[in-house]
């Protein structure tokens, strides 16, 4: 994976606290969600404002900006629902740069307006580095014609590697989303499979375990490889 860290337009900067209170409003969390902020979430701090004004970028109808949001923890771990409740109480979409101890990680999810009410949003399972020093070199943001352009390389910085192939082999960012969501749950279906084959002592049971794992195992490597038709005349 390439670095997802990015060196944003001082012009952007925006570093504005964010109420964990204002989060439960606009999120509805439960008792058991604003548990998981008090013990794992520090301070939230509305980073960068990417927007036509701060980037010269043009929006676009799914990117009229994009919103860069720090999160300091008080331990090394956080919990997706707590990043699903910043999404959900903010509609534009959303990086995250998480920080411990002197590390960094970086994380997001694909979000965009819902095809079928475009005042809701769509949000993909969420993509992240590994932990770097909080002091590692950021790269240059990438260049793009638009913020929607600017979003899509952004989260595909934090994708597999295999996912920029992908885009250079003309996979559009949305398909590709939904294959890698698809890959994930295929992965874990397997993982099933062979827990149940681990656990089964009987011959026969065993042989149709068997089948059954190397069907999922094929249909796996098959979601691994994007087609490659894609920008083909």
């Amino acid at each position: 994976m390439t670095s997802a860290f990015f060196d944003y337009p001082k012009a952007a900067a925006f570093g504005r606290v964010v109420p964990k209170s204002r989060i439960y409003e606009h999120a509805g969390a439960s008792t058991a969600l604003r548990d998981l902020f008090v013990t794992q979430v520090d301070q939230i701090v509305w980073k960068y404002k990417l927007a036509p004004e701060t980037t010269n970028l043009a929006a676009t109808k799914a990117v009229s900006e994009i919103q860069v949001f720090g999160i300091s923890l008080r331990t090394g771990k956080l919990d997706e629902e707590v990043l699903r409740a910043i999404d959900r109480a903010i509609p534009f979409p959303l990086l995250f740069e998480l920080t411990w101890q002197g590390k960094r990680k970086a994380v997001a999810a694909f979000k965009r307006p819902s095809d079928a009410d475009s005042t809701k949003w769509v949000v993909s399972g969420y993509f992240a580095t590994g932990w770097a020093p909080d002091d590692a070199a950021r790269r240059p943001l990438p260049v793009a014609l638009n913020l929607g352009g600017l979003y899509d390389a952004l989260i595909t910085a934090l994708m597999p590697e295999s996912a920029a192939e992908a885009e250079r082999a003309g996979e559009d960012i949305q398909t590709r989303v939904a294959r890698i969501e698809a890959i994930r749950t295929k992965t874990r279906e397997v993982d099933r499979i062979k827990a149940r084959l681990a656990r089964e002592k009987q011959f026969n049971k065993q042989v149709a375990i068997n089948a059954e794992l190397r069907a999922a195992r094929q249909e796996l490597e098959a979601l691994m490889v994007p087609p490659a038709s894609y920008g083909a005349e």
